[in-house]
């Protein structure tokens, strides 16, 4: 539609998430803010009819007919944080902690950290196997903190 001098950029925000489906892990995409997509452009006449009458276009952010802008400091930290490549591995646990695993072959036993390795996602957690400790490598994912 000829609007590249008045409409630079659109982005869907998106992050990569760590996911376990089917005892196994996958990454996938998920939306940031769902139902959004930032627009960077110059509001014309011209530039703000094509993205108002873009298809699915439902409303806009702001006050009466025009759309209010965001902060340039806030689009750089959605821009890096959907630039993050490798998903990181969120846990609120330490070596030590009581755990009870949520998914596996180990489902519902209680156990106890004994190694995290935050590189690769991983846990050992030592759970009372036919009565003695048993060291058992689960994902990050597996486990719930007690």
């Amino acid at each position: 539609m000829d609007m590249q001098d008045f409409i630079f950029d659109v982005v869907v925000p998106k992050e990569k998430k760590i996911r376990i489906k089917g005892s196994k892990r996958a990454v996938v995409e998920e939306r940031i803010y769902p139902g959004y997509v930032l627009v960077d452009m110059m509001v014309t006449d011209a530039s703000w009819y094509v993205v108002r009458n873009t298809p699915n276009v439902t409303g806009f952010i702001g006050l009466g007919t025009t759309p209010t802008p965001i902060d340039p400091a806030e689009i750089a930290s959605i821009k890096k944080r959907m630039g993050v490549e490798e998903p990181k591995y969120k846990i609120d646990v330490k070596v030590d902690d009581n755990v009870k695993i949520s998914e596996g072959p180990f489902k519902d036993f209680d156990g106890r950290i004994q190694e995290i390795d935050e590189a690769k996602g991983k846990i050992k957690v030592l759970i009372s196997l036919f009565g003695r400790e048993t060291p058992v490598e689960l994902d990050f994912l597996q486990v719930k903190k007690m």
